[in-house]
């Protein structure tokens, strides 16, 4: 797995109105943390953040952090959240977690079906019911993705995640054998959609109920 570099800088002060005057300045607060590490208030550079961001997924991001100011120490780290606002999709902070190269760490990656399944050349629709499975390995062991051959699937087929070959780096955890994607007929595609759309609008109407008695209510 590649490591990418991150400059950052230790700051004193925290709260609402110091993060205000770093985002104006075109930095955002973070925070590094780990077992064993006491937890230290940082900033980055937003444009570094997202030039970073740019080429690797958050949760896959191995990080070489070299924080400027204080000794110039540098950590391996991931990027444990990265909290983006909703409305203008600006970043407002990211969380660092200092890993160690020699311990396991749990993630997630995403699940990539490859090949062509006899199934969907049939006229059958592949299903991905988990595009994400969480694993355990060394930092240094996590893959892009987790390749999944679909080529001898047919209609009707499922394949689940104790059929998943991982090999001795890396472990998915699981407590039930859960389905991870699926080949269905045109037709159980198009009873599947009649379902959630009839869900929808029983919760639609029972919304409008409430808000029809709410409305009475404040009459």
């Amino acid at each position: 797995m590649d490591r990418y570099q991150l400059k950052a800088e230790k700051r004193e002060s925290t709260g609402k109105g110091v993060a205000r005057r770093l985002r104006s300045r075109g930095q955002m607060p973070a925070i590094l943390y780990g077992a064993g590490t006491d937890s230290l208030p940082l900033s980055v550079d937003i444009h570094d953040m997202e030039l970073l961001l740019n080429k690797v997924s958050p949760s896959q991001a191995l990080l070489d952090l070299d924080i400027q100011n204080g000794g110039n120490n540098k950590k391996t780290v991931m990027i444990k959240e990265l909290q983006i606002d909703p409305l203008k999709f600006n970043y407002l902070h990211v969380d660092f977690y200092e890993v160690k190269m020699d311990q396991q760490i749990t993630t997630t990656v995403p699940v990539v079906a490859v090949g062509t399944s006899k199934g969907v050349e049939e006229g059958g629709i592949l299903q991905i019911i988990r595009r994400e499975l969480e694993i355990i390995c060394l930092p240094g062991d996590i893959p892009e993705q987790i390749e999944i051959d679909i080529t001898d699937l047919e209609v009707g087929d499922s394949l689940h995640v104790q059929d998943i070959q991982t090999g001795d780096k890396l472990e998915i955890p699981y407590e039930t054998n859960f389905t991870v994607l699926t080949v269905v007929s045109p037709a159980m595609e198009k009873a599947e959609e009649a379902e959630a759309e009839e869900g929808e609008e029983a919760g639609e109407g029972v919304e409008e109920g409430a808000e029809a008695a709410g409305e009475t209510e404040e009459q």
